[in-house]
């Protein structure tokens, strides 16, 4: 089996793969709903790499996940491998923070025709799981949530969700392209710095088809249509049961 198709078999994605969006949007979705989005390799110590062959090792060969250096950066490569047109970008992750951070998140655009698409698959928590058109001010309701971008002078596309009857949003990005380089050292603050939120406790997340799974503050959260499921392990032992479980990450 090649690698495309081994990694096509790895988000559950069958038939025959097009340029369109029908495909895009199929592939997005799969990967978030087989893919998690982790970090257990930084809070243990484990080195990352954003080589294209050690991801790949990692979340094909091994089943796991990563974060969004790794995650968006393999999409990116399955897409181009596809056909696909893409342009990578660094966004600014907005969500519960007070003042405007630093650039540390890693999304794309594909651009389909005459349309580029918002597409990420490397978020711990809810995001959109269909591409989300680069076009300002338009709703956009997905599997019960709703989404939208707007322009902003100097952060420029703000993706926002609704949450508590109001827009919130989730990061910001503006239109300069990024190549691979440009992401090493943000991605090496993300895992050596003490300051670093992805190195105070494990942040698992997983989309379902009826809501999603989590693991936050030792907790391991089951999000589905008639409520939230809570577990707490309790030993190390039971933990490690509950991701191969509920995330197939075998550590």
């Amino acid at each position: 089996m090649d690698k495309i198709a081994a990694y096509l078999k790895r988000i559950g994605f069958t038939g025959k793969p097009k340029r369109n969006f029908d495909t895009l949007h199929a592939l997005q979705r799969n990967h978030l709903q087989t893919v998690p989005y982790e970090n257990l390799d930084i809070v243990r110590g484990v080195p990352i790499s954003l080589k294209i062959e050690d991801i790949y090792e990692k979340v094909v060969t091994r089943g796991r996940g990563g974060y969004c250096f790794e995650l968006n950066a393999l999409f990116a490569w399955l897409l181009r491998s596809l056909g696909f047109k893409v342009t990578d970008y660094m966004a600014r992750f907005l969500k519960d923070e007070p003042e405007i951070p630093m650039r540390r998140h890693r999304v794309m655009l594909v651009s389909i025709g005459d349309e580029d698409y918002l597409c990420d698959v490397g978020v711990g928590l809810a995001v959109p799981r269909k591409p989300l058109p680069l076009t300002h001010g338009k709703v956009s309701r997905q599997s019960g949530e709703k989404y939208i971008l707007e322009k902003d002078d100097f952060l420029g596309n703000i993706l926002y969700d609704w949450k508590n009857d109001a827009w919130s949003r989730i990061y910001a990005f503006t239109l300069e392209p990024q190549i691979e380089q440009d992401f090493t050292a943000v991605s090496f603050y993300c895992e050596k710095h003490p300051d670093s939120i992805f190195r105070k406790q494990d942040m698992v997340h997983i989309f379902t088809d009826t809501g999603r799974k989590s693991v936050a503050g030792g907790e391991v959260r089951l999000f589905g249509e008639i409520g939230v499921e809570v577990h707490k392990p309790a030993s190390e032992s039971e933990y490690h049961g509950l991701l191969r479980l509920h995330f197939g990450i075998d550590l």
